[in-house]
């Protein structure tokens, strides 16, 4: 019989599949227990954790917590990064996937506001902080381990496995919480302090997570080093200080990869979490007051599109090069921010029983479709930026200070303009993202044929550790 050929190149020692499995497995654990925090955020928490007499008040407390993960990603990314960098791939994403499980898992053991009065808001900030850190090391970790075992002139088909665990994670983690709300007859447009989802309900997708995470600590114990990695340690490349490196040889790659992601980060929080508290918010605040069970299904529907786009957009980027692509998608990602006034107000769209659905569902099929088309490529354009022994560092970096600014905010400016400025000036906010990284994709270089397994000699050299093999 014949042997079958790996799909990745480069490790003999490591299937394709299991690479596939190893760098998937890991980022949906991480986006699911992401979401079911950014979930809860909008359903559950002003509830529970940030009663107010104003809903919008509570409302926008509880987004301000969501944006402290955001804060967090970047020091993940330091943290693990240098690891990353400096001991391999497989043993920091370990790490940053029990970082994340446990401060999940943690969450779901909370007491409320009316069991430990402030201490519990404080708490649920200090645990949404060690989620934002694990999430800061795993992404990075998890595209360098597709990137770095592709087979020539596959990369961005091979990197986009660790991106589907995005739409994956916001199904699996939304999905549970549908089957919930149903299960306890839930609805967050009459909900009150009573209940058993709010009582317990609620805690069941945190506490859960912890099964998912064994299962992609197993999956990733199984793995090899990256051969891109390890060549560079036989080379005597190791840096005693990554960071240090990549900050003084590699700050225009840092800065030009945190605006090429900007849009996309925009879109993705606009489309999930603020989406999400606009269609379900009070009428009184100038919202949609849809019920949260009809809504989360079209949510749901649309992000099939997401999935879909993903590998769609792997194959493009690879055919016809990742900064043309990435151009016309940025460019449909603006002109989509200039619509939102046309499918939104609430003069347009309707308003709780009386909303038109239809054309909600297709909203969110045009922003999804964008989402998986800007998103697919991402893990193989910021890794491309960088040599091996900073590109763990210098992509997490970029990724995760994108975060900042173009996830952090997010959800809280928009909820403040759509109340204060209605829903087109959410719109124009995208817009304004996407201008930026329009800007920073045209003075970009094209990275499909660049070599990961090369360094810059004269800028890596001062770093690297006498000592290294």
């Amino acid at each position: 019989m014949k042997k079958k050929k790996p799909l990745h190149a480069g490790n003999p020692g490591v299937s394709g599949t299991r690479i596939v499995v190893a760098s998937m497995v890991g980022t949906t654990i991480e986006f699911y227990d992401f979401y079911i925090y950014a979930t809860a955020a909008v359903s559950v928490f002003p509830l529970l954790f940030f009663p107010k007499a104003d809903a919008g008040a509570s409302l926008l407390a509880s987004m301000a917590t969501f944006g402290v993960a955001f804060v967090a990603r970047p020091i993940g990314s330091v943290f693990f990064g240098h690891f990353g960098d400096r001991i391999g791939r497989k043993a920091t994403l370990v790490g940053s996937l029990l970082t994340m499980g446990i401060a999940t898992f943690l969450i779901g053991l909370l007491p409320t506001v009316m069991r430990i009065g402030l201490l519990a808001p404080a708490l649920l900030t200090i645990l949404r902080f060690c989620q934002g850190l694990g999430l800061g090391g795993e992404w990075s970790g998890a595209a360098l381990l597709a990137t770095e075992t592709a087979a020539e002139g596959k990369r961005a088909r091979a990197a986009m496995w660790p991106q589907l665990g995005a739409p994956f994670g916001f199904i699996l983690a939304n999905g549970s919480f549908l089957l919930l709300t149903m299960f306890f007859n839930y609805n967050s447009a009459e909900a009150g302090l009573r209940g058993d989802f709010l009582e317990w309900g609620w805690r069941i997708p945190f506490l859960a997570s912890v099964v998912m995470v064994a299962v992609g600590l197993y999956v990733r114990f199984k793995l090899d080093e990256t051969p891109v990695f390890a060549r560079a340690l036989a080379r005597g490349e190791k840096l005693k200080i990554p960071l240090a490196v990549a900050m003084k040889h590699h700050l225009k790659e840092l800065l030009q990869g945190a605006f090429i992601m900007l849009a996309t980060y925009g879109l993705f929080y606009l489309m999930t979490t603020w989406i999400l508290s606009y269609a379900i918010g009070s009428t009184e605040f100038g919202f949609l007051g849809i019920g949260y069970r009809g809504f989360l299904v079209l949510q749901l529907l649309s992000v099939l599109l997401f999935a879909g786009m993903i590998p769609v957009a792997g194959w493009l980027a690879d055919r016809y090069g990742r900064r043309g692509f990435l151009l016309l998608v940025t460019a449909a990602i603006i002109l989509f921010g200039l619509t939102f006034k046309f499918f939104l107000d609430p003069a347009v769209m309707g308003t709780g029983n009386g909303a038109n659905m239809g054309l909600m569902l297709f909203f969110l099929c045009i922003g999804m479709t964008l989402m998986g088309l800007t998103f697919g490529p991402m893990s193989a354009v910021l890794p491309e930026l960088f040599p091996t022994n900073v590109r763990y560092t210098g992509s997490g970096i970029s990724y995760n200070m994108s975060s900042i600014l173009g996830a952090a905010l997010t959800p809280f400016a928009a909820v403040w303009l759509a109340r204060n400025h209605g829903v087109g000036a959410v719109g124009l906010y995208l817009s304004a993202l996407g201008v930026l990284t329009f800007i920073a994709l045209w003075f970009s270089k094209e990275t499909k044929h660049t070599n990961l397994d090369t360094r810059e000699e004269r800028k890596a050299a001062v770093g690297i550790e006498t000592t290294s093999p």
